[in-house]
């Protein structure tokens, strides 16, 4: 009996360190992932960062007032002036859509519900 508590604890702890050396490998391979996400995410910030410097240096003013006016003649581009612009009040919005009222209720004042 005492032969075969042995054998069983034997077992058992053989089965703990194959499951601990499961996790262990585990938990590398989450870590890695993790490490070369990073990466991946910084590369892409940086490549972000790059990307809004080279718009900024595409849409400068002078830049554009340049390319219309080289293109006048086939786009037709005027500059912007503050007249361009409209003002909020100036916008027509569609009026919302009311179905029909099929189960009118009864609204009352509260001096009439007391008398």
């Amino acid at each position: 009996m005492k032969s075969l508590l042995y054998i069983v604890t034997a077992c058992l702890v053989m089965g703990l360190a194959v499951w601990a050396y499961h996790q262990n490998y585990q938990t590398q391979a989450s870590l890695r992932e993790v490490r070369e996400l990073r990466t991946e995410i910084a590369d892409l910030r940086e490549r972000a960062g790059v990307l809004r410097a080279e718009w900024a240096y595409l849409n400068r003013p002078e830049r554009l007032a340049d390319l219309a006016d080289m293109n006048f003649d086939r786009l037709g581009l005027l500059p912007l002036r503050p007249d361009h612009f409209g003002h909020i009040d100036q916008i027509s919005y569609p009026e919302p859509v009311l179905g029909p009222v099929m189960d009118p209720v009864e609204v009352m004042l509260r001096d009439e519900a007391d008398q």
